[in-house]
């Protein structure tokens, strides 16, 4: 007994050592700055409803890297293009994984989704098949007169909407699950896309609403461990209950392609994944059920509510710059014409509208604090210790709102992207850090490219076909465009609209 009580001593001592060693050692070493923790919560109530916005302010006085205790979780924020390089560019590598969150334990099937998978070969191989079959040149192609036949239903809807106003941000979203629904999965998710309902498509609309309600949730587990097991906000909870509903419905989606291979009646991206599991070469290159579902999540959650909510702030900002609206329905009359609807293969011509959608992609971008990276090892950056652990946040919205780096950083200035225009040359594509929807390096969104068009389709789609006014005698300038902030940067307040049709009555 004696000697069990020596040896449990003997690691108690350890351990306290241990961590006095490593506190001495973090001391020694220079952190970035950054506000006074409180006792055990550290810099949580910093934070308040919309963290994107009090990070910025905090990093006004901190400086643009800044360091943040979040419970017992060392956090560095990037607030500024050139720090942001730094991490994403110069220490891609080091930054390559993802912190442990209880949104991926519960809900993305235990980290086995693309988006929250552990760096390394299991990740790249994911990666490749998602670049190869579903958002290359190739795979967008195939499937680009589903995305315009889901927009032209959509254009439809709003021109029989008569004198009532519409909530344009609901059918944004019922077009663009529609759209990725046909071409994932060979039919459309919500019906025949006039928002009227169907019992398995409100059941699905359901599951992805509170999907994106859970992620906004701050789960104090995730950031004080101890606590984790007491669900005191039983977020887990419901977590494991979507889970167990998602987890039926694409497991009833996968069993009915099963059922239906060879005969010919899918020819959807899910069906090329299935064959990617039954037929890929060596063990290590075929997909189970459990990461093709895992990819299904991934798309339905991160692809879609993204798209309809980016176009929502194009809307309102065009709606809000009336000298701005006419200059894109006069490139649209004049390149494409009154004769017939836009198409993706316009879109290359539309100069002015892709300065507006970069516009819009800076001031609104989708995702207003990078999905969260943390570092493999302890590293240096700008003279600064970040420790072994860290986990990091960039604020894109911080970055692309810098007077240091914008002119004018708070107007609605799509001249900045054209010829001549301070900004002529920057892409969103991450490789021009100033502004960075999508992210950069290892981890930029996989479906950047897919984004990219569905949002200028849209948008160009909405300007070209309709003049859009405001309910209740709303001027523009009283618009509201307040941010409600989530897993993505929603409008505080709907964007309600008239839609009165600009082209002839054959073309709706």
């Amino acid at each position: 007994m004696a000697s069990i009580t020596t040896i449990l001593l003997s690691i108690l001592l350890a351990v306290l050592v241990y961590r006095l060693v490593n506190n001495l050692i973090r001391s020694r070493r220079k952190l970035p700055p950054g506000p006074r923790q409180w006792p055990v919560i550290g810099n949580l109530p910093h934070l308040g409803p919309a963290p994107h916005q009090t990070m910025a302010a905090l990093a006004r006085k901190h400086g643009p890297l800044m360091h943040l205790r979040l419970g017992q979780v060392d956090v560095v924020v990037a607030a500024s293009a050139s720090v942001a390089a730094q991490f994403l560019k110069t220490h891609d590598a080091n930054f390559s994984s993802r912190p442990p969150n209880s949104g991926a334990k519960h809900i993305a099937y235990n980290y086995q989704d693309l988006v929250f998978r552990p760096y390394g070969q299991r990740w790249r191989l994911l990666r490749k098949i998602t670049s190869v079959h579903l958002f290359s040149g190739k795979a967008l192609e195939d499937f680009r007169h589903v995305r315009q036949e889901e927009v032209a239903v959509l254009i439809s809807a709003l021109a029989n909407t008569g004198s009532t106003a519409v909530n344009l941000g609901q059918l944004l979203n019922v077009c663009t699950v529609n759209a990725l629904g046909r071409t994932m999965l060979g039919y459309r998710v919500f019906g025949d896309g006039s928002g009227k309902s169907e019992p398995r498509a409100d059941e699905f609309k359901s599951m992805v609403v509170e999907v994106m309600v859970l992620a906004g949730v701050f789960n104090i587990g995730d950031f004080v461990p101890a606590l984790d097991w007491l669900d005191l906000q039983g977020v887990a909870a419901r977590m494991k209950k979507l889970h167990n509903r998602f987890d039926a419905f694409l497991t009833t989606i996968i069993e009915e392609h099963k059922a239906n291979v060879g005969k010919g009646k899918h020819t959807d991206l899910l069906s090329t994944l299935l064959s990617l599991k039954d037929d890929a070469e060596g063990e290590d290159e075929k997909l189970t059920d459990t990461e093709i579902k895992a990819l299904l999540l991934n798309m339905f959650t991160a692809g879609t509510d993204t798209t309809s909510s980016t176009v929502e702030w194009a809307i309102a900002e065009l709606i809000r710059h009336p000298k701005i609206l006419a200059k894109v329905q006069e490139e649209l009359d004049r390149v494409v014409g009154r004769d017939r609807l836009v198409s993706e293969l316009d879109l290359a011509q539309l100069t002015y509208l892709q300065a507006v959608m970069k516009e819009t992609f800076r001031l609104h971008p989708s995702t207003p604090m990078s999905v969260p990276r943390m570092a493999n090892e302890s590293c240096e950056i700008n003279g600064y210790h970040i420790p072994k652990g860290t986990t990091l946040l960039v604020n894109v919205w911080a970055i692309a709102r810098d007077p240091a780096e914008w002119t004018d950083p708070l107007e609605f200035r799509p001249e900045r992207f054209l010829p001549g225009g301070e900004k002529a040359q920057v892409d969103i594509r991450g490789n021009d850090f100033e502004v960075i929807p999508f992210g950069a390096g290892r981890r930029i969104c996989a479906g950047m490219s897919l984004g990219v068009r569905m949002v200028q389709l849209l948008t160009a789609t909405l300007v070209q076909a309709f003049n859009l006014g405001l309910p209740n005698g709303l001027v523009p300038e009283k618009l509201n465009m307040d941010e409600a902030y989530g897993l993505t940067l929603q409008r505080a307040a709907p964007l309600m609209v008239h839609p009165q049709p600009r082209l002839d009555q054959h073309l709706y």
